[in-house]
């Protein structure tokens, strides 16, 4: 659905992007993760046709988006990393002149979404919150039912419930087919949504990675209390790797297969079994951290 092509776009001084390539499925949701000044946003205005690339090029639906952006923008939702509003409307005018721009008749979509962000949309916008504005233009990218989102650090301003719900809203998207290219610089939110992630470092793509296949491969460390002392050495004559030990407390990591973990403790009388909160943060960090490496 979404295809990028060697694309380089340079504003000197090793800003840009430089020989960017990757590819979104249908259906797929794809992070695309870096700090500030990476390249993110330059790449999604190409790929909304705003901006001239030096080299390369942008396709969506087989289509080159800067020569079929008004053709395009009919199936696409965007929402823009900052966004202008005019201040003196009303939230609700300014959702219906966005869907009379469109030619939505329709505005049942709409509704349902100003429902599900709990939004009031009858206030003026200059006396909106950051977070409120962000749910505004959430409606406003979504309520056209479009084939493709692009959406550029979507929960920027929503407090914590309203980003599990955002959550929830991107794989209600999923579950309709919705292809989704999600820019973001948090760790969190990408393992969250996202099957696969394309991390960029000073515009250029450094790695590409299946978040299923990271999640499944990633340390965890599992927290066990047990009942005795023996119990305590069998783990630690055991091959399993413990990090951690204090009393009849003992922390335990692994790598993929837990079974031989699971086979361990049936031996042992276990008090309890919780799984240690790991982040795919510190996985994701040895690229931001090391030179760029060729996919």
């Amino acid at each position: 659905m979404i295809k990028v092509n060697e694309l380089t776009k340079s504003y000197g001084t090793n800003k840009g992007v430089f020989d960017l390539s990757f590819k979104v499925n249908k259906g797929e949701v794809f992070g695309f993760i870096g700090p500030n000044g990476a390249g993110k946003t330059t790449t999604i205005r190409h790929l909304l046709g705003f901006i001239h690339s030096d080299s390369g090029s942008c396709t969506i639906m087989d289509m080159d988006t800067h020569e079929f952006s008004a053709k395009l923008q009919q199936d696409i939702g965007y929402l823009p990393g900052e966004m202008a509003f005019f201040d003196q409307m009303t939230g609700l005018s300014f959702l219906k002149l966005l869907a009379e721009m469109r030619g939505l008749m329709n505005h049942d979509r709409m509704m349902e979404l100003i429902h599900f962000w709990d939004l009031d949309v009858n206030g003026k916008i200059r006396k909106m919150s950051k977070g409120m504005k962000q749910k505004l233009g959430l409606v406003s990218a979504l309520m056209h039912n479009p084939k493709i989102l692009i959406l550029d650090e979507p929960t920027s301003g929503l407090d914590p419930l309203m980003q599990t719900k955002f959550v929830d809203l991107i794989h209600q998207e999923k579950a309709k087919g919705t292809t989704i290219l999600m820019s973001s610089h948090s760790f969190e939110e990408i393992e969250r949504t996202c099957d696969r992630a394309g991390i960029i470092k000073n515009g250029k793509l450094v790695a590409l990675e299946d978040i299923k296949i990271l999640k499944k491969e990633q340390r965890k460390v599992f927290m066990v209390s047990l009942g005795s002392k023996s119990d305590i050495d069998k783990i630690n004559s055991s091959n399993l790797e413990v990090v951690n030990q204090k009393d009849l407390d003992i922390e335990i990591a692994t790598y993929g297969d837990i079974n031989p973990l699971i086979m361990q403790l049936s031996k042992c009388k276990v008090i309890s079994f919780d799984l240690k909160k790991q982040s795919l943060e510190k996985i994701f960090m040895k690229y931001y951290e090391s030179g760029d490496k060729d996919e």
